[in-house]
């Protein structure tokens, strides 16, 4: 039987300090992610001009920012996973970067959905090699103890990439048109990834995980003769899904995934549309929700999280579970307001606890599997829970829009929101089963 892993951590003080090489990539591969996730938002922010400009309707909305992008994301994320695991990780996310930001420009530059559809594919293509690699890079530059803040720092990429792509992306759309903002954001990407393995040194895989480290920058310390063999696909992929914890983090993460990428997909065009906002108050206003609440949530999960699952573990999954718990009241008042003001004031709350399960699921699966199998486990997590909440969340909600809209033209985004909340509810047990779980198995570990 194998150790422990999720007791695997140990003291904090047992590991080394981090050093400035780890501050670096930390910095860089958070500023991928933000790129990464303010190209893939930039579709939801737009999303009225270029309804206007092309006249698409919100179910096919939803398959671009839903099942057509998540079926990518998803399934090339494995291989890529694997590829990683073997090879440079830098270099993976580098050429991923470049892919994207590609592709986004040539989204900027389609006439029609099919041109859409095959460009928001590619998108998707380069963005499945991106995250998975980083999240096994950063754990291998911050000792247990410090992940799970480093976690949450890297993952304030998509609250930072949202708000970014909301002020930017908002603005050059409305002072010039919605093709040159995809079209700027995406050479911007192209030259971050040309200067990523100038900046970030890969790491040596689990050099903080064995106890005789103690040098500041030991990650790029010689190998030692006897480097950790290299993780069979199959053989990850197996124990994997025949864990219990891992799976219940990443069912537990897809379902709330359905929550926040159907709302996040359609909540500019909610708010336009049947609330009266204008696109210059989205670039201030809504931007300044998504910073504030997303980026907030993602913050303090990640710092919430070091500090009790030091007490127990049980902790990677009540987190999420009280913090999904409270969001849900404050998320029906925010679809039910009668004006935009309002829906924004009641929006931040939503926005700062639904986003709890990220760095929490993250750092539970880096630190239950080995260090030969991180890529791929994450890539795994992010196939379950992407598939489920990206591919069905924006998918489901713009075809229930479509469907309202016969009987209720004035409001059919509001009623498709609406019906969100069993979802909620649907999250709060998976992670409350998750809960369960690790109690059961940290008993046993005790006896």
């Amino acid at each position: 039987m194998s150790a422990t892993p999720i007791e695997s951590g140990g003291p904090p003080s047992a590991h080394p300090s981090v050093g400035r090489n780890a501050w670096v990539a930390l910095g860089m591969l958070w500023f991928i992610y933000v790129l990464n996730f303010l190209d893939r938002q930039l579709l939801s922010i737009l999303a009225k001009p270029i309804q206007d400009a092309l006249h698409i309707t919100d179910g096919q909305l939803g398959l671009l920012g839903g099942l057509y992008f998540a079926f990518f994301y998803c399934f090339i994320a494995i291989p890529v996973g694997w590829l990683a695991d073997r090879t440079n990780r830098v270099w993976v996310v580098s050429v991923a970067c470049g892919i994207w930001s590609a592709a986004t420009i040539a989204f900027g530059l389609s006439r029609n959905f099919g041109q859409l559809a095959a460009s928001r594919m590619s998108v998707a293509f380069g963005e499945a090699g991106g995250v998975p690699p980083s999240y096994a890079i950063i754990t291998d530059y911050f000792p247990p103890g410090r992940r799970g803040m480093a976690l949450g720092i890297y993952n304030l990429g998509p609250p930072v990439g949202a708000a970014l792509g909301i002020a930017f992306g908002a603005s050059i759309a409305a002072a010039f048109s919605w093709r040159d903002a995809f079209i700027a954001i995406g050479a911007v990407g192209v030259l971050v990834a040309l200067i990523t393995p100038l900046l970030v040194k890969e790491p040596r895989r689990g050099g903080l995980d064995q106890s005789a480290v103690a040098a500041t920058d030991a990650p790029l310390a010689p190998a030692p003769a006897a480097t950790p063999a290299k993780a069979g696909f199959w053989a990850t992929v197996k124990m994997f899904f025949s864990n219990p914890v891992l799976v219940l983090a990443s069912l537990g993460s897809g379902v709330t995934q359905i929550v926040t990428y159907g709302l996040g997909n359609f909540a500019v065009l909610f708010l336009m549309r049947e609330k009266g906002m204008q696109l210059g108050d989205v670039a201030l206003w809504y931007a300044l929700v998504v910073a504030i609440g997303m980026g907030g949530g993602i913050f303090a999960s990640g710092y919430l999280i070091d500090k009790y699952t030091k007490r127990t573990k049980k902790a990677y999954a009540l987190l999420p579970a009280l913090s999904l718990t409270l969001a849900l009241p404050l998320y029906i008042a925010f679809v039910w307001a009668p004006s935009w003001p309002l829906a924004l004031v009641l929006m931040l709350g939503p926005n700062f606890l639904n986003y709890f399960y990220l760095s929490s699921s993250v750092a539970l699966v880096q630190e239950e599997v080995k260090p030969n199998q991180r890529v791929m486990s994450g890539a795994l997590l992010l196939l379950v829970m992407n598939f489920i909440g990206m591919g069905f969340g924006p998918t489901y909600v713009g075809a229930a829009s479509d469907f309202f809209r016969a009987t209720h033209p004035e409001n059919s985004l509001q009623i498709a929101l609406y019906t969100l909340i069993p979802v909620y509810l649907a999250a709060i047990g998976l992670f409350l089963w998750l809960s369960k779980v690790i109690g059961r198995r940290l008993k046993a570990e005790a006896v």
